[in-house]
């Protein structure tokens, strides 16, 4: 009788870390690398995409370059470094989004992007 108590504590115990762990897999699964997304930024219509490196880039709609660097996730953050200019790495919120979903992230700084993730297609930089 303690023998089969014992074994149903411990395959309960068992079973419960297995599903922590999933869900912990779960929420960690989502990643930047080979993901494109599409935004407004400044006004312009354009698609970032990053590759399997963590390397970033931003295009126009029309193709004209407007940035490119590095990002990686930190948390449930994407973070973003520019090698166009001096701002340092920006962080931004984010979560899972399916593609053709749409999610609305927020800066550290407080700025705010609404963003739809869009079949990955890599990018370029200008020749």
């Amino acid at each position: 009788m303690r023998f089969t108590i014992c074994l149903s504590a411990l395959v309960l115990c068992a079973s419960s870390v297995q599903v922590d762990a999933k869900t912990a897999a779960k929420r960690a699964a989502f990643q930047l690398n080979e993901t494109s997304w599409r935004y407004v930024d400044h006004g312009k219509k354009v698609r970032e995409s990053i590759d399997a490196n963590g390397n970033y880039i931003e295009n126009t709609v029309a193709g004209k370059h407007v940035d490119h660097g590095t990002a990686v996730m930190k948390g449930s953050k994407a973070c973003f470094t520019s090698a166009m200019n001096k701002e340092g790495e920006v962080c931004w919120t984010t979560r899972p989004v399916s593609i053709g979903h749409s999610l609305v992230t927020r800066s550290d700084k407080g700025e705010k992007l609404k963003v739809t993730r869009i079949k990955y297609t890599p990018l370029k930089m200008p020749g």
